[in-house]
C-alpha cells in the first residue's frame, strides 16, 4: 500500500511538472570544439590538428611575466589532462590508438605541439582599473603554418589561452586531441564582468573560493565581489579592530585572516579576475556591534531601551573615525581601487525609537530619515574620497537623493523595476553596474536548467540613449548564501553564472538560444572535466569523458 501511494505520488508530480514523453539520447547534444563566451568574430573550417599533449607547449617572446608563467603551466595541464582523459578512456574500451584514423584524413593539418605567444605591452601586476580590463582583445590564428595568440595586454594573453583551450576538443573518435584551422578576433562587450560571493551567512572556506576563480576564468569574468561580511557574521580579520571577527564571527574557525585574503587576491590576480570587497553600512551591520556596539543604535520601546540594536548611528562622531581606520585598512589590503560601500536596505525604525537621533535631527534641522541616511553615506564617501578609492553603492543611495559624485558607481539590483532604474541612472550621468536579472539564489531547475531566464537579460533594454548605454560598465551575477554553504554553492552558481558572463562578453546580437544550449552543454563537461561540480543545464544527458 505504501509502495503504492509512492508510485502514485511520482507521477502525480511529473504530470503536475510537466513530464512528457522523451526520445532516446540526450535533451541537447553537445557541441565540440565551441568557445564560451562566444567570440566577437571567429572563422573557422573543416581542416584540423591533431593536438600533441605530451610534446605541446606555450612558446613565448615575453620574459619574466609571472602571470605568464603560471598560466602556460595551468593551460598546459588541461590540454594535458585531456589528452590522458582521451588515453584512458580509449584503454578502457580496449581500442588502441591509430594514427591512420586521422592521418589518411584530407583534412587532416599534422600534429600541433606550440601556441606562439606574443605579448604587445608590458607585464601588468595586477587588473585594477577599468581602462586596463577595456584592453582584452586578443587574436587566435590556427593556419596551416602553425597556431599564434596576440594581445597588447596579460589581460587579454589570458582570455586568449582560456579560448585556445576551449578550441582543443575530444575528437569524436574517441582517440585524439583536435583543433580545427581557425581565426579569432575576440574583445568584452562590457569591462565589468563580475560574480558576488556572499560570505557571512554561510562561511565559504578558500579552497572553494578558489575553485569559484578557477571557473570564473573558465567563463572569462574578471571582478570577484566579495561580501565578506553581514548581520550575521564578520568573518574578516581587521588588523586595527581585531575585536570585529574575535566577537563578530561565527567561530574562530570560520574566519579570513589576512594571509587568506591576500591569498585570494593574488590567486584572482594571476587569473586576470580583481576583488573588490564590500563593507555594508548603515544597515546589514549588526554583527559590527558584538564587538563595538556603541557603533550602532540603541532601539527603544516607548521611552525605555528594549536591548535591540539597530543600523550604525550616524549622530556620533566616533562612528566616523572609527570607519575611517577601518576604511583605510580596508584599502591598503585590497589593491582595487574600488570598494562597495552598500548601502542597501536601511531599516528606519530603530532610529526614529531613538530619542538621541531625534534630537540631533531635529537640531540639525535634518526632517526626515532618508535624509539622516544621507548625511551618513555622504561622511561615508567623503571619507572614502580623501583615501583615494572610488565608491560602488546600491541603488537606495541613489534613489534617496544622496549627493554622490559623477565617479560613484551605482550597483542596480531591485526586480521588476531594474530598466526604469538604470533609465535615470544613467540619465543623471552616473555609471551603472546592473545584477536586478542575475540573482542566482532564485532558483527554478526542474527538467530544463534556468539558464536562460539569465541569458535573456540585455542590459541595454531600458530605452536609454547611446550616451546612457554606455555608462554601464557591466554586470555581476550575485549568489546570496542563505541557503548556501561550501557544499552546494559551486553547483548552484555555475552553469547559470555562464549565461551571465556570455551576455556580458559576447555581442548584443548573439541571442540564439538553440546554438547556446549546445555551447553551454559542451562547456559544463568541459568545467566537469576541469573539476568544477557544475549542475547540468539542460536536463537528460551525459559527458561523454
Amino acid at each position: 500500500m505504501v509502495l503504492l501511494r509512492c508510485v502514485l505520488l511520482f507521477v502525480s508530480l511529473r504530470a503536475s511538472l510537466g513530464g512528457s514523453v522523451e526520445n532516446v539520447g540526450p535533451h541537447v547534444h553537445a557541441t565540440a570544439g565551441e568557445v564560451w563566451p562566444k567570440p566577437k568574430y571567429q572563422e573557422g573550417t573543416d581542416q584540423f590538428y591533431v593536438v600533441d599533449a605530451q610534446l605541446f607547449e606555450f612558446k613565448s617572446d615575453v620574459k619574466g611575466c609571472d602571470i605568464l608563467d603560471k598560466a602556460f603551466l595551468r593551460y598546459q595541464r588541461i590540454i594535458l589532462d585531456d589528452y590522458r582523459t582521451v588515453e584512458n578512456h580509449a584503454n578502457s574500451l580496449n581500442r588502441i590508438r591509430h594514427e591512420k584514423t586521422w592521418k589518411g584524413d584530407p583534412l587532416f593539418q599534422g600534429y600541433l605541439k606550440e601556441l606562439n605567444v606574443s605579448l604587445g605591452g608590458s607585464c601588468d601586476s595586477y587588473p585594477k582599473d577599468e581602462q586596463i580590463l577595456q584592453k582584452e582583445q586578443y587574436r587566435i590564428v590556427v593556419n596551416e603554418t602553425g597556431a599564434w595568440l596576440n594581445s597588447d595586454t596579460v589581460w587579454g594573453i589570458l582570455r586568449g589561452l582560456e579560448t585556445f583551450s576551449q578550441l582543443v576538443y575530444l575528437a569524436r573518435d574517441e582517440e585524439s586531441l583536435r583543433i580545427n584551422v581557425t581565426v579569432i578576433e575576440d574583445t568584452a562587450r562590457y569591462s565589468h564582468r563580475g560574480l558576488l560571493v556572499d560570505t557571512s551567512r554561510h562561511f565559504i572556506p578558500v579552497k572553494s573560493l578558489c575553485t569559484m576563480l578557477d571557473a570564473m576564468s573558465y567563463n572569462k569574468l574578471n571582478v570577484f565581489h566579495w561580501h565578506i561580511v553581514d548581520d550575521q557574521s564578520f568573518p574578516y580579520v581587521s588588523k586595527r579592530f581585531p575585536k570585529l571577527s574575535e566577537k563578530g564571527a561565527y567561530t574562530q574557525n570560520l574566519i579570513y585572516p589576512v594571509s587568506d585574503v591576500q591569498y585570494i587576491i593574488d590567486y584572482a590576480r594571476d587569473r586576470g579576475i580583481r576583488v573588490i570587497p564590500e563593507f555594508d553600512s548603515p544597515g546589514h551591520t549588526r554583527s559590527w556591534g558584538a564587538a563595538y556596539p556603541e557603533l550602532l543604535t540603541e532601539c527603544y520601546s516607548g521611552t525605555t531601551k528594549n536591548g535591540l540594536l539597530g543600523p550604525i548611528d550616524p549622530t556620533k562622531a566616533k562612528t566616523y573615525s572609527f570607519l575611517t581606520e577601518l576604511f583605510k585598512e580596508i584599502i591598503s589590503v585590497f589593491p582595487d581601487k574600488y570598494i562597495h560601500l552598500g548601502g542597501d536596505e536601511v531599516p528606519f525604525d530603530c532610529w526614529k525609537s531613538n530619542p538621541s537621533i531625534q534630537q540631533f535631527m531635529r537640531k540639525n534641522n535634518i526632517t526626515d530619515y532618508e535624509l539622516l541616511e544621507n548625511y551618513y553615506i555622504q561622511n561615508v564617501l567623503h571619507i572614502v574620497a580623501k583615501l583615494n578609492a572610488t565608491p560602488v553603492v546600491w541603488e537606495e543611495v541613489f534613489n534617496n537623493g544622496v549627493q554622490i559624485s559623477d565617479d560613484t558607481i551605482v550597483h542596480v539590483w531591485y526586480p521588476n523595476r531594474w530598466e526604469k532604474e538604470l533609465f535615470n541612472v544613467t540619465d543623471a550621468g552616473h555609471w551603472a553596474v546592473l545584477s536586478a536579472c542575475w540573482y542566482l539564489d532564485m532558483v527554478n531547475s526542474y527538467g530544463n536548467g534556468d539558464w536562460l531566464k539569465y541569458y535573456r537579460c540585455e542590459p541595454t533594454s531600458f530605452n536609454g540613449t547611446k550616451q546612457q548605454a554606455d555608462l554601464i560598465l557591466g554586470g555581476e551575477a550575485c549568489m546570496w548564501a542563505e541557503a548556501v554553504n561550501e557544499y552546494n554553492i559551486i553547483q548552484r552558481v555555475w552553469p547559470r553564472a555562464s549565461a551571465t558572463a556570455e551576455r556580458l562578453w559576447s555581442s548584443v546580437d548573439v541571442t540564439d538560444e538553440q546554438d547556446a544550449a549546445r555551447r553551454l552543454e559542451e562547456h559544463t563537461c568541459r568545467m566537469n572535466r576541469r573539476g568544477i561540480h557544475a549542475q547540468p543545464p539542460n536536463g537528460p544527458g551525459f559527458c561523454r569523458y
